[in-house]
């Protein structure tokens, strides 16, 4: 992949996030971006870094104050590092995606009643 694809495919993707203030990615988003593809992360590392950081954020207890929207890409970094250093099962991870695609398709079931 090149580093234009990479980057094109991964600022899509946080972007697409559903605690993201931005629908268009920032400069700094850009440069940041490019730097992790020069650093070699992998894209599945990123994907895997914004899930885990959604569903932290989205079991989050409700009693406590709402969090801001995230306002910048360099948000993920400490959980992209944590995966790094430390990857999680892949059954942990597997299970955060089948939780996330259960809420979204019960929001889209809400939505169209």
């Amino acid at each position: 992949m090149s580093r234009a694809d990479y980057v094109h495919t991964l600022l899509g993707l946080y972007c697409g996030l559903p605690h993201t203030a931005a629908r268009k990615p920032f400069p700094p988003d850009r440069r940041l971006a490019a730097h992790l593809f020069d650093q070699g992360v992998l894209l599945k590392t990123i994907e895997n870094a914004f899930l885990l950081a959604t569903a932290r954020r989205a079991t989050r207890p409700p009693d406590l104050p709402p969090l801001p929207p995230i306002r910048s890409l360099a948000y993920f970094l400490p959980v992209i590092e944590e995966l790094t250093t430390h990857p999680p099962d892949p059954g942990y991870l597997a299970y955060l995606r089948l939780r996330r695609d259960e809420m979204v398709k019960n929001s889209t079931e809400r939505d169209a009643r």
